[in-house]
């Protein structure tokens, strides 16, 4: 089947919420990509942080294979033994000593919201509020969509979940008025990730922490993106000395197996009673099985601090980059997860990585954003840069030409 005949196919019979790259592919092998024609690309947007150990990775192959052949899915009315396997690993990463799991971030970040809700319900004290972040996003279900700033997003669907109040990364002082005896949960990503790979500064970080102090407000660690050691740590609420009581994961989780979780604090899990949540699929044995792994990788084979050492040397790498082009006005991110800030639209960067052969993302209008598999080497990461370097160059005479 040509790409030609995929296109015509999909016009025809998917939905069209996607604008996709005019490219199929059909197959990968660690950090490369190959297209219905066999042309290889070197992938540095990972099917959005989600390939976390690479591409057809045979230990994961492997363990889905031998799931497959055994059991599938049984539904949550009966135990089965990955759940808590994967648990255990997530609370020794997080400290967080219970988790739920469902099928993909925006449901960990749905999961979040319900049960910020329901801890105020069962004190007796119900707090119907939330705050998030200006350039935030939590994902485009109905709840998550409530805390997502982008109003391309959110207007077509409104009145959403509410009140919802926002505040500013580079404006602290807003939580001091935004955070009330009425909010029921802050709600911030540790480094936006859709918003244009934004760290969140340290006195944002302590802003919350006091304002949670103040109002007894819950803290929600949106880390769907920045968690699971995309940025060098295994979560990024925890070089910023946070300390939330619920945090969403996906993406890296299953290593591109769906699977979310939400992680819970003993106080809020202590309001939470049978019922008050669920999911057919959530924790299934494939996908748990799958995450159980991702995570014995993560924990066990020294990957967190591969992704340190890597990430410093492609940091290196960027900055430099901007420095021989003024295009770039500023380098944003940690670990694996960078964006390059651009004064124009990141378009056409993007469209001639990928004629060279190499997958980045364009974000926010402007930023180029890389998240590439977790596994990646220094000469796979030089050579994206050395392309980048390449259409950058070539995008600068174009536009003087």
């Amino acid at each position: 089947m040509t790409f030609d005949d995929i296109q015509a196919r999909e016009s025809r019979h998917v939905l069209q919420t996607y604008r996709r790259q005019p490219v199929a592919f059909v197959r990968g092998n660690g950090t490369r990509l190959y297209d219905v024609d066999g042309r290889e690309y070197l992938d540095l947007v990972s099917g959005i942080g989600v390939t976390s150990l690479g591409h057809a990775h045979p230990g994961l192959a492997a363990v889905i294979a031998e799931q497959a052949s055994a059991l599938l899915h049984t539904s949550n009315l009966y135990y089965h033994p990955f759940q808590a396997e994967a648990a255990a690993r997530l609370s020794q990463l997080s400290g967080m000593p219970r988790a739920f799991f469902c099928n993909s971030g925006t449901e960990a970040v749905e999961a979040c919201l319900k049960f910020a809700r329901r801890y105020w319900y069962t004190k007796g004290t119900p707090r119907p509020g939330f705050v998030a972040v200006s350039n935030g996003f939590s994902g485009r279900t109905f709840g998550a969509l409530s805390t997502t700033s982008d109003e391309h997003y959110r207007t077509p669907f409104e009145p959403l979940l509410g009140p919802v109040t926002w505040v500013d990364f580079e404006k602290p002082e807003m939580l001091a008025t935004a955070v009330t005896d009425k909010t029921a949960a802050i709600i911030a990503e540790p480094i936006q990730g859709e918003g244009g790979i934004r760290p969140m500064p340290r006195a944002f970080a302590q802003a919350i922490t006091e304002a949670s102090r103040r109002t007894g407000a819950l803290y929600i660690a949106d880390e769907v993106q920045s968690g699971l050691g995309r940025t060098g740590h295994a979560f990024h609420f925890q070089p910023l000395n946070l300390q939330p009581d619920l945090v969403s994961v996906g993406k890296a989780l299953g290593a591109g197996v769906p699977v979310g979780a939400a992680l819970v604090s003993e106080r809020v899990a202590a309001a939470i009673s049978p019922g008050d949540h669920g999911s057919t699929y959530g924790g299934n044995l494939l996908a748990c099985r799958a995450a159980a792994f991702f995570l014995q990788q993560l924990m066990e084979n020294g990957l967190i601090d591969h992704v340190k050492e890597v990430g410093a040397q492609f940091e290196r790498m960027l900055r430099a980059l901007a420095l021989r082009h003024p295009a770039i006005v500023e380098v944003r991110g940690a670990g694996l997860m960078w964006g390059l800030q651009l004064a124009t639209d990141a378009t056409p960067i993007v469209d001639g990585a990928r004629q060279r052969g190499l997958l980045v993302n364009r974000t926010h209008e402007k930023v180029v954003r890389m998240l590439p598999p977790l596994t990646i080497d220094t000469a796979d990461l030089q050579r994206a840069t050395d392309l980048l370097d390449e259409v950058f160059a070539s995008v600068a005479t174009e536009v003087h030409a």
